[in-house]
């Protein structure tokens, strides 16, 4: 019996994970499907998952937080940092996970000298890989529009667009926000952005498969830029050996889905 796979998310049409999961299910002879659904109200996931009679899901923007609640148990990651991204069900329970971050982490391995790192944004995605950049050595300071979400923040220093003053020279800056998915917004200010910007090893932008106007102010400073397809693939490679109870190795996966993208 075919098992049914599926990305919560809105907006959703542009994800390339049922193109990734499918060419991997394909090549590895799995015997499995994975399609997208526009999710509107994130309260509803764990009763659209059950409804959908669904063996696994990848959650993406705005649903992280709400898929963190919908789970009957967490890996240690996703309960320390409050988001899932990666869902399987076994007997009938929700098991979540969080494999943003680390395919963050892989994606940036080869900024090799890179150690402090400016977010843009302070939602699910970077409150994960701010937690997962910290355990691995970097220094990471936090930048958002409103002081509410950096509440939860208390470990690493942050500021707001009105608060925000250069301290250091960021080697990386992340956009983690949607800003330049379906529109021409920047992530912050322009102001703070050419402050911040100049001095940077590289720019690198979340959404994948497009140059954001955030990569495009980048560029037109001489920075060098990097979208989102790697972190893309790689947290795509580590939920597709979730979804498969770790039957394939890392490798086999990303031979596939790199093939897809």
């Amino acid at each position: 019996m075919k098992e049914l796979f599926t990305i919560f998310g809105n907006p959703i049409n542009h994800s390339k994970s049922p193109l990734m999961h499918n060419s991997a299910f394909r090549g590895l002879g799995y015997n499995g499907c994975y399609t997208r659904y526009k999710l509107e109200d994130g309260s509803q996931l764990r009763e659209k998952f059950f409804e959908l009679n669904i063996n696994g899901a990848n959650i993406t923007v705005p649903h992280k937080k709400e898929a963190f609640k919908a789970c009957d148990w967490l890996d240690d990651f996703a309960k320390r940092v409050g988001a899932v991204n990666t869902i399987v069900k076994r007997d009938g329970k929700l098991y979540g996970y969080n494999t943003d971050a680390l395919g963050f982490l892989k994606a940036i391995e080869e900024f090799k000298n890179a150690k402090r790192v400016l977010l843009l944004g302070a939602g699910g995605t970077a409150q994960a890989t701010s937690a997962i950049l910290k355990d691995a050595g970097y220094i990471v300071t936090i930048l958002n529009r409103s002081a509410k979400r950096l509440e939860q923040y208390r470990e690493f220093e942050t500021y707001t667009f009105e608060t925000f003053k250069i301290t250091k020279r960021y080697d990386l800056i992340v956009n983690m926000t949607s800003a330049g998915l379906e529109d021409n917004i920047l992530p912050s200010p322009k102001e703070i952005l050419n402050s911040v910007i100049k001095d940077a090893q590289a720019c690198i932008d979340i959404i994948y498969g497009k140059e954001t106007p955030f990569l495009k102010l980048a560029k037109s400073m001489g920075v060098y830029i990097k979208d989102g397809s790697d972190m893309l693939l790689y947290q795509g490679v580590i939920a597709f050996r979730h979804f498969t109870h770790q039957k394939f190795s890392f490798d086999e996966v990303e031979r596939y889905m790199r093939e897809a993208i």
